[in-house]
């Protein structure tokens, strides 16, 4: 099947009943389990077509979840976008008017700019300056094996090492304007132990990525002593997963052209033995692999001129 023809699999699924939530902020609702313990937040829709996280938050609050100590926040991010998705048009409710995941930098957040995605970042910060452990739930544009994105703080590092799930663990940015919120400075802090984490669950809308966005999230609550071992066991599809592997990106490539094509249908974390290996066009050009045993990780096949379209790594797994 062509990258361009992915099936819409998933069905998104109607969040109304979580607008009120109960912390005055549309969409995030907190669970204080009256115990101490740090505040832990699991992030759906981001992305307004990517429906995987808003599935599993459902599907946790529909069966009770509830944290073993401290508290957990559950967030509909852009609950604007996702309130556009259309399966027959499932491209176009990313976002509304800008990628809400690029403006998480002081100066914009505090400065005069205004459209919907800002004005809901702006809601959203108090809330994450007070998280200490975030989960950010994504999917992909290719059928790529899911993959746990951080910078590669060796706390950030730790802690997806202690979550152990999914199997790949990619350490580094490749990232040409603005901030994630996994970027925001609180996070990005080595002085301090807040840690966020960015999953890509796998294909946007094909029927395994939602089951794998929920095992993700239960894995997240169990590496932080937030979930009772029987709603774990009775909620978890994947009870053995693969061993992790540590990937470090070490460039990202962006289109110069509107002509950039991949020379065959890579889906992700295809590995090239040779560096110089031509994997791509942009116009007339060659994108060639920099360096031996090379690992392409989320190619874009529908990136435009100026986008970032791949990602290049290299394993580093600790013996």
């Amino acid at each position: 099947m062509s990258v361009q023809d992915h099936p819409v699999e998933l069905t998104a699924p109607d969040i109304a009943a979580y607008k009120a939530g109960n912390t005055g902020i549309d969409y995030v609702t907190t669970l204080d389990s009256g115990k101490p313990g740090p505040h832990v937040m699991i992030n759906a829709v981001t992305h307004g077509n990517e429906i995987c996280g808003a599935i599993a938050l459902d599907h946790l609050f529909r069966h009770g979840i509830e944290p073993t100590r401290g508290k957990l926040s559950l967030a509909f991010v852009n609950h604007m976008a996702f309130s556009r998705f259309d399966p027959n048009y499932p491209r176009y409710s990313r976002l509304v008017d800008e990628d809400i995941n690029r403006v998480w930098v002081e100066e914009r957040l505090d400065g005069d700019e205004d459209n919907n995605e800002l004005r809901r970042a702006r809601e959203l910060r108090p809330i994450y300056d007070t998280v200490d452990h975030l989960l950010d739930i994504h999917s992909m544009g290719t059928l790529s094996p899911a993959l746990m994105l951080c910078n590669g703080l060796d706390k950030e590092v730790a802690i997806a090492r202690q979550i152990g799930y999914p199997a790949h663990i990619v350490c580094g940015s490749g990232h040409v304007r603005g901030k994630r919120l996994i970027e925001y400075t609180p996070f990005n802090d080595t002085s301090n132990p807040k840690t966020a984490l960015l999953v890509e669950c796998g294909q946007h809308w094909a029927k395994p990525t939602a089951t794998i966005a929920l095992d993700t999230a239960l894995y997240f609550l169990r590496a932080v002593d937030f979930i009772d071992p029987d709603f774990f066991a009775a909620h978890v599809t994947d009870t053995d997963p693969a061993p992790q592997r540590v990937l470090e990106v070490t460039a990202g490539v962006v289109t110069e052209t509107d002509s950039f094509r991949f020379v065959e249908d890579y889906k992700g974390l295809e590995q090239f033995p040779k560096a110089g290996t031509v994997i791509a066009t942009d116009g007339d050009a060659p994108v060639k692999t920099p360096h031996d045993e090379c690992i392409l990780v989320m190619p874009n096949p529908h990136a435009r001129k100026g986008m970032r379209v791949l990602r290049f790594a290299r394993d580093v797994t600790p013996l």
